[in-house]
């Protein structure tokens, strides 16, 4: 059923818009969730609808990438359940800030205070060069010599909190994991590989909360065969987005993207003083 005062369903071109968003931004260090709040407000500006209405894209699109990070990483996640098993705890201990803060977030204050955060473009504005700068940081730091599966519990948890701060549209995910996992001494592929790792339970986690509010609100009605593109055009995408930046950060490059988010910062709170 379409819910109460919400917008119709999503079209073909919107979907497949916002998939290949979602697809470059789940992955590449310039957040996924800053994206989407911006092209929520650019077609709300437009005339079209907002993004934030749509839960079961929302889903869909994340299930997409979720897809592409399990099937990119199916080595390392089957390892986990032999060699690798000590890795586990370390991936609980780690999850824990991020889940805290998005159950508080999303459940445990009022709605208009939630998206005052989370659906704000004027967070992701501010955010964008923030993560530009954690980008740079990254990339002048000296590469560390351990591997993810030599963690401490203390070590996974610094990292999950910087995880946890990547619920702020702007702020990458991707970015702020890997930065933090060179900041406690690991190597570039290793930091990369425990930042996806991590955010596995994290995306799959989000996803569960979206689909309580689904089922609470309904659906907007989007057709099964508009919602499969969407799927498949965010796991396609995600999946070379995600190849793209293991090579990017093997060679040190993560710099490179602060030279588009810090432009596209003051473009958005540009056009938020100009609005």
């Amino acid at each position: 059923m379409r819910r109460r005062g919400y917008p119709l369903a999503m079209t073909l071109l919107e979907i497949i818009i916002l998939a290949i968003i979602q697809g470059l931004t789940e992955f590449l260090p310039v957040s996924s969730s800053g994206h989407l709040v911006v092209a929520s407000a650019l077609f709300e500006a437009l005339g079209g609808q907002p993004v934030k209405d749509l839960v079961e894209v929302e889903i869909v699109l994340h299930l997409g990438t979720l897809a592409a990070v399990l099937v990119y990483y199916r080595r390392e996640i089957a390892r986990l359940f032999t060699s690798d098993q000590r890795v586990i705890p370390l991936l609980i201990v780690g999850t824990i800030p991020a889940a805290v803060l998005g159950i508080l977030l999303k459940k445990g204050m009022p709605a208009e205070t939630s998206n005052l955060l989370l659906q704000n473009v004027w967070v992701a504005g501010i955010c964008f060069p923030i993560t530009a700068a954690m980008l740079v940081w990254a990339s002048r730091h000296t590469e560390g010599d351990s591997h993810y599966t030599q963690l401490g519990w203390k070590n996974s948890l610094s990292i999950g909190l910087w995880q946890a701060l990547a619920l702020l549209p702007g702020i990458s995910r991707s970015g702020a994991t890997i930065a933090a996992g060179l900041g406690v001494g690991l190597e570039r592929t290793s930091a990369a590989t425990y930042a996806f790792l991590l955010a596995i339970p994290a995306i799959a986690g989000g996803g569960v909360l979206e689909m309580l509010e689904a089922l609470e609100a309904g659906t907007t009605g989007t057709p099964l065969a508009t919602l499969a593109v969407g799927f498949g055009v965010s796991f396609a995408v995600g999946w070379g987005a995600l190849a793209l930046l293991i090579r990017w950060v093997r060679r040190g490059r993560l710099a490179t993207f602060a030279y588009y988010l810090v432009p596209l910062g003051v473009a958005v709170i540009a056009w938020q003083i100009a609005a």
